[in-house]
This record gives C-alpha cells, structure tokens and sequence, in this order.
C-alpha cells in the first residue's frame, strides 16, 4: 500500500510519523530546512513524553514516488491550489485524495444540495484549479482535530488529540473509507467513519471561523478569547450568522455555539493556527477559514455583517504584517 503524506508540516508530519510505524510504504513530501534535517536527523515526533523517530523516504520531488494508492494533502488550505501540479503525478485511476486541511475542501458540493452542481469557491479553490486537477471523484474527506506545532526543522510537538473523522462525501462505507479506518487505527489515530462528513467538517470550520481571525487580531489564547464576554459574544454572532449559511445547505450541527465555545474553552492557554503562523512570519489561512463563509453568505444572500468586518481587520492584519 503507497501512501504519500502531502505536505510534512505539523499535522502532516505527526501522521507521517505515525504511520512510519505500519506496513505502509510511506513518502512524506516536504521542502527547504525542514526537509533538510528530515533527510539528515529523521522526523521527530514529541508526544506522550516521548520522541519518536521516523525515517521515512523524503523528497520535494513528488514526481519520482510514481502513483500512490493513497494520498493525504496535509497542506495549509490557500497552498493547495499552487501544488496540484506537483500532486497529478501521483494520482492514478483508483489513487484515493484525504483532504486534511482546514476549511472546506475543493469537492464539498459535489453531488451535495444548496448550491449548483460543480460550484466552486473562490476562497477556497481560485479558478477551480484543484477541481480539474486532483477530480472530486477521488476525494474523501478528512477531519483534523489534533493540535500540534512545528518547534524546529525536522522536529514537531503533539499538543493534544488523536481524531481523524473520515468519511464518503456520499456517506457510503466504501472499500477505500474502510482501508483508510485500517491504516489509521494501525498507526494508532481515532479515525471514525462518519457518513456525515460534510456536517463533521462544517462544526470544525464554525470554530475556526471566529476563534482564528480573532486570535490573530488579539493575540489571546482561546481560552481568553471564550471565557471574556466581548470576544465571546463576537464569537457566537459570527457563529449565528454561519448557522444561517448551515441551514440552507442542509448542514445539521449537532452542538449549540455555548458548547461549541465551551469546548475550545477546554483547551486552555492554546495558540490558533493563525496566531501561530503571524507569530512565524507564514500566510495565514484567512481565505479558506472567513473568507468562504463570506463568499457563501453572498451567493445564497444571507448577511454576514460581522464576519465580514473581521474579515476586513484581519486581512489588514495580515497586510500590515506582510504576509498578504
């Protein structure tokens, strides 16, 4: 079985390391210093008081792994439309695309109801490059849940959580979700098969979509961005004005905003992605987890007054920051 981890960043490097440990024959797909020190000292996964050590094949040269029976985009979500042309090599005919990134993926409304057939987002999928490319036919989805960080070239810290929701955009139990399960539980993650992948991937996003813009804007932890009344209340309109897009996609969330806030809440002192990229100096993911419920409130005109002025903010963020 050939999987090829696409993107060995964070999250795409603690799965790497993790299914180093199976039968797979495994490529992970990395560039510049990071991939330097993979190639030189293996990937260093910190977790559980422990350091793993993998030493899987590495490359920033997708091309020569030939195809692969599965790979798993682990890419920030605004750079996945410039790699695609480095991913078609690896695809074949039957080559499964695990879409672990944030946000929704490029083949969220194919064959979905609330909007055309094919409908593509800008936010998400610029020219519907990732579309043509990587086919919605290929595509299942993939849910992250874990939090971990990059501290070092070659070496990344596990934060918390081990959930992986899988599923069949079409909710069925296929042969190639049921593989996946096997592959994931052998390396020791929880992946569910969810036949409600949409409504799993849409409750992530309703997080992302407040708690990131404003960690950026703040540069508060997200326990302080729930439990202060101001940036919570900002929270739950940005969060009401989503559920209004939900429902007319046909999106059932199976927790309140109170829960759902409750539940970063528990995470304590934790730094959003988007924090942590400012931090770094990176692009943030400003498109793919604010901007596309922008883009969705305007094609079903539902008003999203309030994301769109923190989409404003923090967009200038970024400009100020030179990271836009």
């Amino acid at each position: 079985m050939k999987v090829c981890v696409f993107g060995a960043g964070a999250i795409g490097g603690y799965v790497g390391v993790e299914l180093s440990r199976t039968d797979v024959d495994l490529s992970l797909v990395a560039r510049g210093a990071h991939l330097a020190a993979m190639r030189d000292n293996g990937l260093r996964l910190r977790i559980e008081g422990e350091e793993r050590v993998a030493r899987p094949r590495c490359t920033d040269t997708p091309a020569k792994l030939g195809v692969q029976d599965y790979v798993i985009i682990a890419l920030k979500a605004h750079d996945i439309s410039n790699a695609v042309d480095s991913i078609a090599p690896l695809l074949g005919t039957h080559t499964c695309v695990v879409t672990a990134s944030n946000g929704l993926p490029y083949w969220y409304f194919h064959g979905a109801d609330g909007l055309p057939m094919g409908t593509t987002l800008e936010s998400v999928d610029p020219g519907g490059r990732q579309w043509r490319v990587l086919g919605p036919e290929r595509a299942v989805g993939c849910v992250v849940f874990p939090a971990a960080e990059v501290i070092a070239p070659g070496v990344i810290q596990h934060e918390h959580g081990r959930k992986f929701p899988i599923g069949e955009p079409n909710g069925e139990k296929s042969a190639r979700i049921e593989e996946l399960h096997r592959l994931f539980t052998q390396a020791g993650l929880d992946a569910p098969i969810r036949t409600d992948i949409r409504d799993e991937i849409w409750l992530k996003l309703w997080g992302n979509l407040c708690f990131n813009p404003l960690s950026a804007l703040t540069h508060a932890t997200v326990d302080v961005i729930a439990r202060d009344p101001e940036t919570r209340a900002i929270c739950k309109t940005m969060m009401a004005e989503a559920a209004a897009i939900g429902e007319r996609l046909g999106r059932h969330l199976r927790v309140d905003a109170d829960r759902r806030i409750d539940g970063m809440a528990a995470l304590g002192a934790h730094k959003m992605s988007m924090l942590q990229d400012l931090e770094h100096g990176r692009s943030m993911e400003i498109e793919a987890l604010v901007g596309v419920v922008a883009e969705l409130g305007r094609l079903l005109d539902v008003p999203t007054p309030t994301t769109d002025i923190v989409l404003a903010l923090v967009r200038q963020r970024a400009r100020s920051a030179s990271l836009q």
